[in-house]
C-alpha cells in the first residue's frame, strides 16, 4: 500500500492533511480578491458593480461547468505534474490580471481562472477524503475547510483595505499570485511522480456537453445580473440571453438523457435528499444575500469607513466559527438533520426580524453585534450539514454528479439572490422615495421650514440665494433618499424573515429528511 501512495514515505499523515487543505484554499483567493472591495475593483476596471458581479458569476459558472470534464484531464496526466502545472498557471493568470483594465479581456481572464479553479478540485479533495477513516474525522476536516471559505470574505477584505492604504491595488494581486508558488513548492517536495488513476485519452472528453452547459450557465447568469438594469424583457439583449440559456440548457439535458454514458447523470435526482438539499441550498443563499444590504447601509447610511466595515465583518466571522463548531458537535452526536436545519434557519430568521428595527439613520456598533453574530452562527451551523446531506445519500458511481448539484445550488442561489435583492431594492426605493418626496414638494409647513433653514445656513457660508436654495433641496432630498433606502431594507428583511418561517414549518413537516448521514460508508464527493 505504501508503494501506491502518491505521497513520499517520509511525509506524515498530519502534514498531508495540512498540505491538501492549503492547496484547496486557492479558490478562496480567486473568489475573494475582487469581491473583497467591490467599489474599488469596479473603479479600477472602470465598470459598474453589476459588471463585477457578472465577472464573479463567470468565474464560478465556468468552475461549475468544468467540473463535468475535470476527471478526464486529471486521469490523463500524472497527479504531481498535473497539479504543479495548474497552480503555476493560476499564479500567472492572477498576476496578469493586474495589468488588464479592459473589461472584455478581464472576463476572458475570469473564464480562465474558473477553469483553473476547477481542474485540481476533485483530485485534491479525493486525496483529502482518503486521509480520514472515521465519521468524526470527516466532519472536523471539512468543517475546517468550509469554515475557511466562509471566513475568506472578511479575511481578504481586511487584507485588501490594508493594501489599499499602503500599496497599489496591483500588489494585492502580486501576493495572491505569489501564494500559488507555495502550492507548487509543497507538491514538488511531498508528491511522488507516478500516476494514481488509469490513463484516459483526452479525445474522450465530451466537449459538446461542456460548451452547451457553459453557454447556458453564462447566459442565464447574464440575464439575472443585468435584468433590472436593462428593464427585463424590454431589452432585446435580455430576451436573447434567456432564449440562448433555455435552448442550450434544454439541448444539454436532452443529450445527457439519450447517451449511454452521460457526462452528468440525471439519475441523481431520483434521490429525495439530493433534491431537498439542492432546494435548501438555493433558498439558503438567497437568504444570505440580504447581508449585502446591511453592509451597504454601513457605507451609505451610517457613513462607516471601509476599514471599520472590514473589521466589523470579523464579528460575523466569529459567528461562523461558533456555528461550525456547534454543527460539528451535532453531527458527531448523530442529531437529526431536520433538527439541525430548523435551528439554523431559525437563527437566520431571528437575524432578519431583529435587524428590521436597526435600519435607522444612525446606530452604534453595540446595537448590531448580537443579530450580526446570530446570522454568522446560523450560516456556519447550516453550511457543512447542507453539503454532507446533499451528497452523502447518493451512490459512489454518481458522486461527481451529486457534487455538481451541490455546487449549482450555491451558484444559482447566489446569482438569483443578487438579482432578487437588486430588483427589490430598486423597486421599493422608488416606491418609498415617491411617497416621502410628496411631503417635501407639497405644502408641508415643516418641510418648507426645514428647506428654508437649510438654505439660510448655506447663505451664511457665502452662497447666493439661488445656490443656497438648490443645495438645500439637494440635501433634503438626499435625506429623503436615505430614509427610502432604510424603509426598503426594512421591508425586504421582514419579507425574507417571514419566508424563512414558512421554510422552517415545511422542514418540520417534511418526511424525507433522513435522521442521520452515513459519511464513511458512502464515498462522498464534497461539492
Amino acid at each position: 500500500m505504501e508503494d501506491k501512495s502518491i505521497f513520499k514515505s517520509w511525509v506524515p499523515r498530519w502534514a498531508i492533511i495540512i498540505i491538501l487543505f492549503v492547496c484547496l484554499l486557492h479558490s478562496m483567493i480567486l473568489l475573494g480578491v475582487y469581491t473583497s472591495n467591490v467599489t474599488y475593483a469596479a473603479s479600477f476596471l472602470d465598470i459598474e458593480p453589476e459588471d463585477l458581479q457578472f465577472a464573479m458569476c463567470v468565474t464560478y459558472g465556468t468552475l461549475l461547468a468544468t467540473i463535468l470534464i475535470e476527471s478526464r484531464f486529471s486521469s490523463f496526466f500524472p497527479a504531481k505534474n498535473y497539479l504543479m502545472a495548474v497552480y503555476s498557471l493560476i499564479g500567472i493568470t492572477i498576476v496578469s490580471s493586474a495589468y488588464i483594465t479592459n473589461f472584455s479581456l478581464f472576463l476572458i481572464m475570469r473564464i480562465a481562472e474558473g477553469i483553473l479553479m476547477a481542474l485540481p478540485v476533485i483530485t485534491i479533495r479525493q486525496l483529502l477524503i482518503e486521509q480520514f477513516n472515521s465519521k468524526n474525522a470527516i466532519i472536523i476536516g471539512f468543517s475546517f475547510y468550509y469554515g475557511s471559505l466562509l471566513l475568506s470574505t472578511p479575511f481578504i477584505m481586511n487584507i485588501a483595505v490594508w493594501f489599499l492604504d499602503h500599496y497599489d491595488w496591483k500588489y494585492m494581486l502580486y501576493v495572491s499570485g505569489g501564494l500559488q508558488v507555495l502550492n507548487v513548492f509543497l507538491i514538488l517536495v511531498t508528491f511522488r511522480g507516478h500516476r494514481i488513476t488509469k490513463k484516459i485519452p483526452l479525445y474522450q472528453i465530451d466537449w459538446m456537453s461542456y460548451f452547451l452547459v457553459l453557454t447556458a450557465i453564462l447566459c442565464g447568469a447574464y440575464f439575472f445580473v443585468y435584468a433590472e438594469k436593462k428593464y427585463w424583457f424590454d431589452s432585446s439583449q435580455m430576451v436573447l440571453a434567456l432564449m440562448i440559456a433555455l435552448i442550450t440548457g434544454g439541448l444539454f439535458i436532452f443529450k445527457e438523457l439519450l447517451v449511454k454514458r452521460p457526462t452528468f447523470d440525471f439519475e441523481v435526482f431520483k434521490y429525495a435528499n439530493l433534491r431537498i438539499g439542492f432546494l435548501l441550498f438555493f433558498l439558503f443563499y438567497i437568504s444570505r444575500a440580504t447581508l449585502s444590504l446591511c453592509h451597504s447601509a454601513m457605507f451609505s447610511i451610517w457613513n462607516w469607513d471601509p476599514s471599520r466595515v472590514a473589521g466589523v465583518q470579523y464579528i460575523n466571522g466569529l459567528g461562523n466559527v461558533i456555528g461550525l463548531i456547534l454543527a460539528a458537535f451535532f453531527l458527531m452526536k448523530s442529531v437529526s438533520t431536520k433538527i439541525i436545519f430548523m435551528i439554523g434557519f431559525t437563527l437566520i430568521a431571528v437575524f432578519h426580524f431583529w435587524f428590521t428595527f436597526l435600519f435607522v439613520p444612525d446606530v452604534a456598533l453595540s446595537d448590531i453585534i448580537i443579530p450580526y453574530i446570530l446570522q454568522g452562527i446560523g450560516v456556519g451551523f447550516l453550511f457543512v450539514p447542507l453539503i454532507l446531506f446533499t451528497t452523502s445519500s447518493v451512490p459512489a458511481n454518481m458522486a461527481v454528479s451529486s457534487g455538481i448539484v451541490g455546487v449549482s445550488g450555491r451558484f444559482w442561489g447566489s446569482t438569483v439572490g443578487f438579482c432578487v435583492m437588486q430588483n427589490a431594492t430598486v423597486f421599493l426605493n422608488k416606491k418609498h422615495f415617491f411617497k416621502l418626496s410628496q411631503f417635501v414638494t407639497g405644502e408641508n409647513p415643516e418641510a418648507q421650514q426645514t428647506i428654508a433653514s437649510t438654505a439660510q445656513s448655506f447663505m451664511a457660508k457665502g452662497y447666493s440665494a439661488d445656490n443656497a436654495n438648490t443645495l438645500a433641496l439637494k440635501k433634503v432630498f438626499g435625506t429623503v433618499a436615505k430614509q427610502a433606502t432604510l424603509l426598503a431594507d426594512m421591508e425586504i428583511y421582514t419579507i425574507v424573515g417571514y419566508g424563512l418561517v414558512i421554510l422552517i414549518i415545511l422542514i418540520a413537516c417534511n418526511q424525507h429528511l433522513r435522521q442521520t448521514m452515513t459519511l464513511v460508508k458512502s464515498k462522498i464527493w464534497i461539492g
